[in-house]
C-alpha cells in the first residue's frame, strides 16, 4: 500500500525532532513546577526563562514581552478582548478584516455585543487588504486594528508594513498613542519576516504547532507600550496576564521550534516552485477550476483551489480514502456547515465557494506526491 500524502501543512505540522529532543528531559526528569523555590522549581523556571529569551531574539523583542498561552486562538483572544476593554474608556471603535480566522472574528462579535463598534473591512478579489480602506477607517476613538500576517486559507500575505506605518503616522499626527496593532502571525512563522519593529506591530499571536513545534503552546508578542485587561485572573505568572503553571515541555518545545523555522529563501523557492506546478496541472486538468487569492503575494507552499458545483467536504473524504490529506479551510471550523466566509469575501459565487480545498504544502512535500495527488484528483472531481 502507498505511503500516505500529506498536503494540509496549514493545518497542523509534524514535530520535528530536534524539538523532541529539547522537550524530553521536561517531561520527567526536571518535571518542576517554575514557581518552586526549591532546585527543581529553579530549573523549571531558568528553562522557561530561556525560551522566553530565544523566542525574543527571534522577533526583535525584549524578554518581558513575550507572554506564553495555550494556543494561537487564547493569544488573538488575550490581545483583542485586553486590549479593547483595557482601553474602552478612551474609545470604543475597532477595525479588523473580513478574512480573519475566527479566533479573531469571534472576539470582535463578543465585544460588538459589549457595545463595541468593529468596522470590518472588505477584501479584493485577490484576497488582500487595502491599506487605503485601513487609513479611511481609522477615527479618534478607534482603539484596536487587528489584521492577519497571512491568511490561513488562502494564503496571502497582508500588507502588514504599510499597513503599520498608516496606523504609526495617525498616532503621530493626532497624539493618538492608545491605538495599537494587533496581526494573527501563527501562518506567516517559518515563512515571513517576524520582526515586531520591522511590522510595526504591538500585538502579534502566534501558534507553536504551525511551525513544527508541539500543539497546545502557543504566545503572544505584547508590546511594554500596550496594557491588558486579562480575562482570566487566579495567579502572577506570565507577569499577571496569563494565570497557570507554565507548561514547561511545551515551552521549550516551541521556542527550539521557532529557532529552527528561520525563513529559509530556498526553502521558501522551492515549496513555491512545487505549488506552482501544482496549480498550473490542476487548472489543465480540471476544467473549471479556480484559483484563490494572489498568485504572488501568498504563502509559497498554499493552493486553494475552486472546484464549481463539488461538495468539498466530500472530495476531502475522498482523497483521504485515497490516502491523500487535505483540507476544506480552516480546521478550526470543521464542524460548521456552509461556504468559508473567506472565500465568499472574495466575491465567488456559492458554487464555487462550496468546493474550495485547500493543499499545503511543507518540509516533507516531494515532488512525486504532487504527481500522485494530481492522477487521483481530476477524476474524483469529475466523479
Amino acid at each position: 500500500m502507498a505511503e500516505r500524502i500529506y498536503l494540509d501543512y496549514a493545518a497542523a505540522t509534524p514535530v520535528d525532532p530536534r524539538v523532541k529532543e529539547a522537550m524530553e528531559p521536561f517531561w520527567s526528569e526536571n518535571f518542576g513546577n517554575p514557581g518552586g523555590l526549591h532546585a527543581e522549581g529553579i530549573i523549571a523556571k531558568k528553562a522557561v526563562q530561556e525560551a522566553r529569551r530565544k523566542i525574543a531574539r527571534e522577533i526583535g523583542a525584549r524578554d518581558d514581552e513575550i507572554i506564553f498561552t495555550a494556543s494561537g486562538t487564547e493569544s488573538c483572544n488575550l490581545a483583542i478582548l485586553g486590549a479593547a476593554r483595557k482601553y474602552q474608556d478612551r474609545g470604543k471603535h475597532l477595525i479588523t478584516s473580513k478574512i480573519e480566522h475566527h479566533a479573531v472574528l469571534h472576539p470582535f462579535q463578543l465585544l460588538e455585543k459589549e457595545g463595541f463598534k468593529v468596522t470590518y473591512l472588505e477584501v479584493g478579489e485577490n484576497g488582500i487588504v487595502n491599506p487605503e480602506d485601513l487609513r479611511k477607517a481609522l477615527r479618534p476613538e478607534t482603539t484596536l486594528v487587528s489584521i492577519m500576517h497571512a491568511n490561513n486559507e488562502i494564503g496571502t500575505i497582508q500588507p502588514i508594513r504599510e499597513i503599520g506605518k498608516i496606523i504609526k503616522d495617525y498616532k503621530l499626527r493626532t497624539k493618538n498613542y492608545q491605538l495599537f496593532f494587533h496581526t494573527d502571525a501563527c501562518q506567516a512563522a517559518g515563512y515571513l519576516d517576524l520582526n515586531a519593529d520591522n511590522l510595526s506591530v504591538d500585538l502579534m499571536s502566534f501558534s507553536g504547532y504551525k511551525f513544527y513545534g508541539p500543539k497546545g503552546i502557543g504566545f503572544l508578542y505584547k508590546s511594554r507600550k500596550v496594557l491588558l485587561e486579562p480575562p482570566v485572573v487566579g495567579g502572577e505568572q506570565e507577569f499577571g496576564f496569563r494565570p497557570g503553571t507554565e507548561a514547561v515541555p511545551l515551552i521549550v518545545g516551541m521556542a527550539k521550534a521557532l529557532e529552527l523555522s528561520r525563513p529559509s529563501a530556498e526553502e521558501n523557492k522551492r515549496l513555491a516552485k512545487l505549488r506552482d506546478y501544482f496549480i498550473e496541472e490542476v487548472l489543465k486538468r480540471v476544467p473549471g477550476a479556480l484559483v484563490n487569492g494572489d498568485l504572488e503575494k501568498r504563502l509559497p507552499g498554499n493552493a486553494n483551489i475552486s472546484f464549481k458545483n463539488t461538495d468539498n467536504e466530500e472530495l476531502v473524504l475522498r482523497l483521504d480514502a485515497e490516502g491523500i490529506a487535505v483540507a476544506t479551510g480552516s480546521a478550526c471550523r470543521r464542524d460548521s456547515t456552509g461556504p468559508s466566509h473567506v472565500i465568499l469575501a472574495l466575491g465567488r459565487e456559492p458554487e464555487y465557494a462550496k468546493g474550495a480545498i485547500r493543499f499545503t504544502l511543507g518540509r516533507h512535500t516531494a515532488k512525486e506526491e504532487l504527481e500522485r495527488a494530481l492522477e487521483v484528483l481530476p477524476k474524483l472531481v469529475l466523479r
